[in-house]
This record gives C-alpha cells, structure tokens and sequence, in this order.
C-alpha cells in the first residue's frame, strides 16, 4: 500500500519552554498529520543526549531524553507552576534571513540553557513528587533490568562532574558489587531523580503514541547501531563489546575516507563482539528491538551496511584514515530477532558505499531500503536514487536529518546538475524546488515516502538539522506554530490524493 509521512525530530516541535517536548504542541502536530492525509510520523532519537547534543549518541539506548518531559503536565499535577516555568531562562531566539522578503524569527533550542534550567525544573518537581506512588514503584520495578544500572550510571556521571565513566575509580568504572552498593546509599536522591525523569518520559511519550495510533498515524522510530563510548550500555555490558579490562575500546567505529571525508569519520563508538552475541543467540540485541517496538511502530536501523560488514579503528588514532574493514553477523542477526519477536516493520538505512554483498544481505532480510533525491542527480543514468530505477520496496526522501534543507541544495547546486534537475522536473526556475521535489517523490513507485517538515516548508539551509562531522549548531532548528496552517495541510492532503497515498 502506497504511504507517506514527515519527518520531524520531538525536539523540533513548537512550545514556550525551549524545546519541543510530549506537550500539546506534539498532539497537534498529530491531528495535523491526519488532516493532511498522512501516515507516518518519522522523528530522531529518543535517548538522553550528551556532549554535541546528537542523538545518535546517547547515554543509554534504552532510557528516554527527560528534555522531551512536557512541563504542563507536571503544573497540572501540581509538581510545578507557570510562574516557576515562565520565569525559566528557557528561550533562544535568532533571527534568520529566510528569504529577500522577509526576516523569520526563529526559536532554536540552546542546549546549555535546556540542561540547566529545564533539569532544574524537574528536580524541583522531584522534590514535590511522592516516591510511594503505586505506578511509579511498579514502573521502577518492571524496568529494573536496565534502569538500575542506567540510574547509577547517571548518579556517579553527575558526581564525577559529567566525567566519561573511563575515567572514574576503578571499582565504580568496572561496575563492582560493592563499588554499586554504597553508590547506590550515598547517591539515593541522584538515583531516584533518575527514576523519576524516566517514569515520566514514558508515561507521557506511551501517551502520546497511543493518541497517534488511535488517529491511524504510526511512528518510525529510529535507532543507532552502536552504542556511545560513554554510556551505561557500555559500563554495565562491557562483555557485549571489544574492550579491554578496563573498559577501554581497542577499536572504534568510523567509515574511511571518501570524496566528502579526506580523512574519513571517526565516531568513536565501542565495536560490538559479534562472537560473544552470537553465543547468547543474539539476546541483548532482541532486548533491544523488543524495547523498540514498545516505543515505535516501525524501526529505522542506522547505518544498516554495518551488519554485513564494518570499519574498524584503533582506538586512539585521531583519523579514520588507519582501518580494516570486519564481517559482522549479517542476515542471521535478523533472522534471530525475527524468531525471538516475530516479523516486525524495519527500514535499512543502506545510504553510502554499498557492496555486493551488502546488498544481497539487504535482499535477504526483505526491508525496505532508503533513496534520496539529493542523491540522484550527478549525471549518471544508472543513479539508483533517480525515481525511474527504483523499485517499491523502498523508502523515498527528498533529503534526512544529515542533508540540506531542498531550497539550500537547489541554491548551491552546480549549473550543470541544476540543468539536469529542470529537464526531469520540466521546470525553468526554482521558484518551488521544495514543491517539484516533493512532488517527484510522492509521484514514484516507492511503497513510502517521508520529507523533512523544513522542506514543506521550504525553508533555506538556516533551518537544516544536522552537518555530519561537525559539533556546535546542529540539532536546534525549531517549528514555529503558525507553520502548521490549513492551506499547508489542504496542499498535502490533495498531493497525497493525487498520486495514491491516502
């Protein structure tokens, strides 16, 4: 069946508190959905961030970011009130040259503020909360198998100053009975804020998910393959992964160099120890998506090629350029989850150098890989992004979270691909690139299509969400409320009816 969706990071949602969260704001983004005829809503990372705020770096792949907790619903509750939320320095306002006509005014999200006074904001609400609350306890202990550690993790982070766990004392850092034991006593209230932040995450995030299916809208989740170097994952499980007796990775993700990269990507994250998973039938991992699927309704894997095959680095080296590449499980994997949790809606994020054999894997396991319209233009007629190579099984995107906003790409285009655009789109200028983009893609044989809500809107790169391998300025572009308007929706809706997606 022919579907379609936006893409739109929680973060990114209108409010008055700094950052988008589980709020009012969030329902109607999904009553607006609806009315536009969609069915999809696609967002980033719902893990708590750390240093460079990115979400595909989180401190735990099972918690919930406490950032995204709506403050109303806690005035409500009587845990906090307006005036100590409005009296928070919660706001960062920019204004952006959106075009020659006009100047938007746009509320970016200020990380530094966000931790200081939003965290301050939910301690004060801890300190009103009842910690004997039937489903606050019940919560605590259903969840116990990752919230302890995650909790702890957390506590002795804030001890140690936000320090890596690396660097901690070496009965804390290698997570000894006795080390927990009394961290766990002398760090009582850290812990139990801990607990708190992530009782309410869910509560209102699982509210707001069944309001969203109750509405016919489902969400795709998204998921990192790797774990952050410093996270609870890793300090709790080091076993799961390829580090040393410390903790310390002997060697770290990455992707090599390439034409966009000279000195290619250097994440850092701890490298799984397939041999190890593979001996546990793979149960951490089934943990994992089983615990996504509580969260969403279709999971989008990251870096999917990572599977067949990966980069290697040694942990240290200051560039990608050093590296091997490894066989990773493949197929078998998902074949282990499938078994463990049933068939269950994934989409392969196969973007980047693909093989051979990373593609017959991709075959194998019958997910709906990615396409890009940014992508498809560089001349050749064998571009797989280009809309008359693809096949149905795929999802298309004008641009993700990583690219240019469409009214950027087009701006900065050189001639001669721009050329290449106007012959396929039969257009003379880019007055409406964002609209003949989106329109291409929704006119195609892809069984689903999801476009980035700045393209909607057509907005410049000053709104773009991500510049890959870069910290500072990334993740804080923010919705305003009055985008949401009836003639965006009415021009959505008759566009999706046009072309079969209803």
């Amino acid at each position: 069946m022919r579907k379609s969706g936006v893409l739109l990071a929680v973060s990114s949602l209108p409010g008055e508190y700094g950052i988008g969260s589980f709020g009012h704001e969030a329902y109607d983004f999904v009553d607006f959905l609806v009315s536009a005829g969609q069915h999809y809503w696609q967002i980033l990372p719902l893990g708590p961030t750390g240093y460079g705020d990115s979400p595909y770096q989180s401190f735990s792949t099972f918690a919930g970011n406490p950032y995204y907790i709506d403050l109303e619903k806690l005035i409500q509750l009587g845990l906090l009130t307006k005036s100590e939320c409005d009296s928070a320095d919660l706001c960062d306002y920019t204004v952006a040259a959106d075009s020659k006509k006009k100047e938007r005014l746009t509320g970016h999200v200020n990380y530094g503020k966000i931790y200081i006074e939003k965290m301050g904001l939910l301690r004060k609400a801890f300190s009103r909360f009842d910690r004997e609350d039937r489903d606050y306890c019940r919560f605590i202990r259903e969840e116990k198998d990752w919230l302890y550690d995650y909790a702890l993790f957390m506590a002795f982070k804030a001890e140690e100053d936000g320090a890596s766990f690396i660097g901690w004392d070496k009965p804390i850092r290698n997570h000894t009975k006795k080390a927990l034991k009394a961290g766990e006593t002398r760090l009582k209230d850290e812990v139990e804020f801990t607990y708190f932040c992530q009782y309410f995450f869910f509560l209102q995030w699982e509210k707001l998910k069944k309001y969203a299916n109750g509405k016919g809208i489902k969400i795709i989740g998204d998921i990192p393959i790797y774990v952050a170097a410093d996270s609870a994952d890793a300090w709790a499980n080091p076993e799961l992964f390829e580090l040393d007796d410390d903790r310390i990775p002997i060697k770290v993700a990455g992707c090599p160099p390439d034409y966009f990269a000279k000195t290619g990507q250097l994440w850092g994250n701890p490298l799984y120890d397939w041999e190890y998973h593979k001996k546990t039938g793979y149960a951490w991992w089934i943990k994992r998506m089983k615990h996504c699927y509580r969260l969403y309704d279709v999971v989008r894997i990251d870096h999917f090629r990572g599977f067949e095959s990966y980069y290697t680095i040694p942990y240290g080296n200051e560039t990608a350029e050093i590296g091997e590449w490894v066989k990773g499980p493949g197929v078998e994997l998902f074949r282990a989850i499938e078994d463990a949790i049933g068939e269950q809606p994934v989409i392969a994020e196969d973007l980047g150098f693909l093989t051979d054999s990373v593609r017959r894997m991709i075959d194998r396991t019958g997910y709906p890989g990615m396409k890009i319209l940014e992508f498809a233009f560089d001349g050749e007629p064998d571009n797989e992004h280009l809309p008359y190579n693809l096949k149905s099984n795929c999802v298309i995107y004008t641009g993700t979270h990583d690219n240019e906003t469409i009214v950027g790409w087009y701006k900065d285009l050189p001639a001669k691909y721009k050329k290449s655009v106007n012959a396929y789109l039969n257009i003379r200028s880019g007055k409406n690139i964002h609209w003949d983009m989106i329109r291409l893609a929704f006119s195609s044989v892809a069984d689903t299509v999801v476009i980035p809500m700045q393209d909607f809107l057509g907005l410049d790169n000053s709104a773009r969400m991500n510049i890959p391998s870069t910290l500072g300025g990334n993740w804080i572009w923010r919705m305003q409320e009055e985008d949401l308007s009836p003639v965006l929706s009415g021009k959505l809706y008759e566009m999706t009816k046009t072309y079969g997606r209803l």
